[in-house]
């Protein structure tokens, strides 16, 4: 028995918007090394996997996504800086660096709410709904859920629950879109929504869960009528 779709919630990084990478790498530019995209994107996959390794073993992890990551990119180019460690995380854990907009973005968010009434539930620090005004996308949105403001991040349920709220949404009528599968797959489903990974480096391959690798891929997978089998 199939669930019919009327909402679907978007998560922001790495699903909608990419980081700034010369502001946010700019500590190691500054010292002669520029990170090769090549290396970045493997390193994604690879954090990826540990990461919700860490989530289902434990619940939780004593260290953020983004603290493991930079913690092995420093490894793996041979630099030893905590100082410098915690100038990336804090970097990247600045949604005003999370500015880069695929072309073609808003297109297809507008072609996708002319179905579906379309939102946003993000972590992040309280000013994400400023970062996609000034990327020209959040009037797209009837609301935006910000952990920053809730009080919950994803995977904690309540932040699901208020964003459902907000639209008097049903979970089972509700599709969620993000990047990570500890955090945005299982905690969407833990609220009894539906979801899927938006999979743009490829980490989740294989795994048999739902999963697009761009916003014009999920666009089409919507408009294909693809149906999500009730949780």
């Amino acid at each position: 028995m199939a669930a019919e779709i009327r909402f679907v919630f978007f998560d922001v990084g790495n699903t909608l918007l990419f980081p700034n990478r010369a502001r946010i790498d700019a500590p190691l530019t500054q010292l002669g090394m520029t990170p090769d995209q090549g290396h970045l994107r493997d390193l994604e996959r690879r954090t990826k996997n540990s990461f919700d390794s860490q989530m289902a073993r434990n619940g939780s992890t004593d260290k953020s996504f983004w603290w493991m990551f930079y913690a092995q990119l420093l490894a793996e180019i041979g630099v030893k800086d905590e100082a410098l460690l915690a100038q990336l995380v804090s970097n990247i854990r600045d949604s005003g660096n999370w500015d880069q907009i695929p072309s073609g973005t808003r297109e297809r968010l507008e072609k996708i709410a002319e179905s579906y009434r379309i939102a946003v539930i993000s972590n992040a620090d309280g000013r994400i709904e400023d970062v996609l005004r000034k990327c020209g996308i959040a009037d797209c949105f009837l609301s935006i859920t910000d952990s920053g403001l809730v009080g919950h991040e994803k995977p904690h349920p309540e932040i699901f629950r208020r964003a459902l709220e907000s639209l008097e949404a049903r979970p089972e009528e509700s599709l969620y879109v993000g990047d990570v599968y500890s955090v945005d797959y299982l905690g969407a489903n833990g609220a009894g929504m539906q979801a899927m990974l938006m999979d743009v480096s490829g980490a989740y391959q294989g795994m048999g869960v739902a999963r697009v690798e761009s916003l014009e891929e999920l666009q089409g997978t919507l408009e294909a009528g693809w149906r999500f089998p009730h949780l």
